[in-house]
């Protein structure tokens, strides 16, 4: 007899998570919402915390998730870059992985996403998504 609200219970539990609306982000970063999604509403409309200038990103602290756009000046060896956005440089340092087959001359306008790696007299972003901008 114990058992039928007990199944009632737990299938209401496992049915909750399907039932629910996700929230989701509209605003700069913001991925496409699928067809699904659309119907949906909730979340953050604004600007992201992490876009900022390179002369704001020296003065991070170590770990610090940014965005930067700019251009990305000349190499320095294998997996390091000059960067620069107007109001600064830093040196980035881009796994060749981290491209996905993106090719990029000094004149194309990228947007870097990272954190800053800070050493005792160094500073630079560690990248993890690097994208053309238009």
């Amino acid at each position: 007899m114990k058992t039928l609200p007990l199944i009632t219970l737990i299938a209401a539990l496992a049915s909750a998570p399907v039932l629910a609306v996700n929230g989701g982000f509209d605003g700069p970063g913001a991925t496409q919402n699928t067809p699904a999604q659309t119907s949906q509403s909730g979340g953050f409309t604004g600007p992201s915390s992490g876009e900022t200038t390179v002369a704001k990103a020296l003065d991070l602290s170590d770990d610090s998730w940014v965005i930067l756009r700019g251009n990305i000046v000349k190499q320095l060896d294998q997996k390091h870059y000059e960067f620069t956005d107007g109001t600064g440089t830093i040196n980035l340092e881009i796994s060749p992985k981290r491209w996905n087959g993106l090719n990029v001359t000094p004149k194309d306008k990228v947007e870097i996403r990272g954190k800053i790696d800070k050493d005792w007299n160094s500073r630079e972003v560690e990248v993890k998504q690097i994208q053309l901008i238009k």
